[in-house]
């Protein structure tokens, strides 16, 4: 039997705590998965009297994660610490400088810092293991760089904030405001104190940067990606997609185009008979578009210490029986930079909904409008019920919604300003892009 290995653990928050449980737990059905015992003997945290619930009485105590990450008596550092900078980053630096491999759930280091990361891990030859960083319990990352290594991707989309999927989810189901679902969701702590990081889309960025180099080599890059997040969304929106055949996520998509990788984050309708569209309340999901097989989706919980310690255990698993690649599935000097593409150029199906003014010529005109950048229209529907689509609808308007055909983004924009200086509706239009499933 060969030697255990010895596992450093800087962090022990929920996540933390429970990965040491688990590991105790586990002890026997682990030895004889790996291949070898598994031991934590080292710890480090803020507070070293604080209840977790977990026996730390064999292990060393370490104050500075840094000085954990260095420590000789460690094969393995476990970074649950956070955050994109020190001292999550300097800690992980360390480690791999060390020549100890490196387990992390560490999205924002991953997107922030992640190519640097990878490319200090491959000239040490050990592993930075990231599963835990995206989806948690969904095995996303594994299934990319390793499943699915022979495959050709089209494209990956998903729901990757919990968050989000609930209050939309709510808006739906309860015909809430976004305002009352997102207060809900931070008294059942769904949602943070400062939400922005989640509802305005900045968190599913993130974990749509380390998916896109998975799946087509690019560099891990967050600014390459537009988001836009879902608080403009009513329940006027949501109704309205129920009686047309869809349903509103936040997504996150990553495609591959003619022009290059396409990487975005907004508020997406979809079609209800569709996987995705069934992932509802805090549940992610990742749909993957592969050459010659159809459809793929992982559904599962996103977030939670014992989810995301599970895949924490899982990427440890990994290193304890020899198995090490490329973090992001192939040598970092073979990732291809990749350029933010303008959202102008973006081209596919739309949800439009305008206030019109109720007096003749109103339609003409907008439809004029639409024709003079050819788009064209699936659907088209007018409400005389200004209730059913909104409080602020004002006397003298009827709200109007438009389901376009196949057209850019740069069309959809340069016809509703010409139909805003016409003057015939109200208000600011609401352009939700529909993603073909």
């Amino acid at each position: 039997m060969a030697t255990a290995l010895k596992v450093g653990v800087a962090g022990l928050g929920t996540v933390g705590a429970v990965l040491v449980a688990q590991v105790a737990r586990q002890r026997e059905a682990l030895t004889a998965r790996c291949g070898r015992a598994i031991e934590i003997v080292a710890v480090c945290a803020r507070s070293r009297t604080k209840e977790r619930g977990i026996d730390l009485k064999k292990m060393k105590w370490f104050a500075d994660p840094v000085a954990l990450a260095r420590d000789p008596g460690i094969d393995v550092f476990v970074e649950l610490i956070g955050g994109a900078g020190n001292p999550a980053k300097g800690a992980v630096e360390a480690a791999l400088a060390s020549g100890k491999s490196v387990v992390t759930a560490n999205k924002a280091l991953l997107a922030r810092h992640g190519v640097k990361l990878a490319a200090l891990a491959e000239s040490k030859h050990v592993a930075l293991n990231f599963e835990a960083a995206v989806g948690a319990a969904i095995p996303i990352v594994k299934t990319l760089r390793e499943g699915m290594a022979g495959n050709s991707f089209d494209r990956i989309y998903g729901i990757l904030n919990g968050t989000c999927n609930y209050i939309l989810t709510r808006m739906e189901q309860d015909k809430m405001s976004f305002a009352e679902c997102l207060k809900e969701a931070q008294r059942l702590g769904y949602a943070e104190a400062d939400p922005s990081f989640d509802i305005d889309g900045h968190d599913t960025a993130q974990k749509l940067a380390i998916l896109a180099s998975l799946a087509f080599g690019t560099k891990v890059d967050q600014s390459a990606i537009y988001v836009e997040g879902i608080s403009s969304i009513t329940p006027a929106d949501l109704s309205a997609a129920d009686e047309l055949g869809y349903r509103v996520k936040l997504l996150g998509v990553a495609v591959k185009t003619p022009k290059g990788i396409e990487q975005r984050v907004h508020p997406t309708m979809v079609r209800k008979d569709s996987a995705i569209a069934q992932v509802m309340g805090v549940t992610n999901a990742v749909t993957i578009d592969a050459t010659d097989i159809n459809p793929l989706t992982l559904v599962g919980p996103g977030a939670g210490g014992a989810a995301t310690a599970s895949a924490v255990l899982s990427d440890i698993g990994d290193i304890a029986r020899g198995v090490r690649t490329a973090p992001f599935g192939r040598p970092t000097a073979r990732l291809v930079s990749v350029r933010k593409a303008p959202m102008q150029r973006h081209e596919g199906g739309y949800y439009i909904r305008l206030v019109a003014r109720d007096k003749p010529g109103t339609a003409a005109t907008i439809a004029k409008r639409l024709a003079e950048q050819d788009i064209s229209l699936e659907s088209i529907v007018q409400r005389h019920d200004p209730a059913h689509l909104g409080r602020d609808t004002k006397a003298g308007s009827v709200p109007v919604i438009l389901i376009t055909y196949a057209t850019s983004e740069d069309a959809v924009r340069k016809a509703l300003a010409a139909v805003g200086r016409d003057r015939v509706i109200s208000g600011r239009p609401q352009v939700i892009r529909i993603e073909k499933n």
